[in-house]
């Protein structure tokens, strides 16, 4: 299997992670731990300062590959792509190095789980936000998009599966930057190029302090919410929903 993953340098201490899953960059399960190989690497070179998690294709990210869950026989598929997912988003939030998210088009369910562990989130203006989660019969990155909105706006998101502009989160002091889309990969690059510069052993504390005054335990409170995903899935409620979307999803594409 080809990793839909691809990680290279973009410059004097910069590395780039790129996910690369056509057609919408849903990952499969091992797509997910790609992700997260891929950036805790990244962290652990000596010689990388920052990294930069970016994407190819028409979104940043849509979550779970949901297909590969429906052709899968038992809960394997299922429990393969929570774990990836919690490791991946870990990833992100545990890298020795900042981590800048570089958003582009749409940007949802797993999606919101890695650029909001991200320590910094550059998008285009193109770009939207949101968890599709309650109409696919699954729960969970309410943790994650809690870091990107207040509290009861996050709920309304969450419970009516809507999406939030880049423009809306720039307001909000989630986003540093929106740029147009074909000035995305500069912008990112030249927020990574400050950090880049500065003395690593420095700024690699400076992500281990911030850490360990985050009044969110992003790791415990994730794995809660994947519970109740797993409870759906053994009252039989989950499949109905992920066959309904998968109709529409044939439906809209002819």
């Amino acid at each position: 299997m080809t990793s839909a993953v691809g990680s290279i340098n973009s410059g004097k201490h910069i590395r780039a992670v790129t996910m690369n899953a056509p057609p919408v960059n849903a990952l499969t399960v091992q797509g997910w731990f790609d992700v997260a190989n891929a950036i805790t690497a990244a962290g652990n070179d000596p010689d990388c300062h920052v990294v930069i998690l970016r994407a190819e294709g028409r979104g940043f990210n849509a979550g779970v590959d949901i297909k590969e869950i429906e052709r899968s026989e038992g809960y394997a598929a299922l429990i393969g792509a929570n774990q990836g997912c919690a490791a991946a988003f870990s990833a992100v939030y545990d890298c020795r190095v900042p981590v800048i998210a570089a958003v582009n088009g749409y940007c949802l369910g797993g999606g919101i789980g890695l650029v909001g562990n991200a320590d910094i989130v550059i998008a285009s203006d193109d770009a939207t936000f949101g968890l599709p989660e309650v109409d696919r019969g699954a729960l969970g990155a309410a943790t994650h998009l809690a870091r990107l909105v207040p509290q009861h706006l996050m709920r309304a998101l969450y419970y009516t599966a809507s999406t939030i502009t880049a423009q809306q989160l720039l307001h909000h002091g989630s986003v540093y930057r929106v740029v147009p889309r074909e000035n995305l990969d500069e912008a990112a690059l030249e927020v990574a190029r400050a950090i880049a510069e500065k003395d690593t052993r420095v700024i690699r504390k400076a992500k281990e302090a911030i850490n360990g005054i985050d009044p969110q335990p992003v790791h415990r409170s994730y794995r809660y919410e994947q519970g109740f995903t797993f409870e759906l899935n053994l009252a039989g409620v989950s499949d109905g929903a992920r066959q309904d979307f998968l109709a529409r999803t044939k439906g809209a594409n002819g």
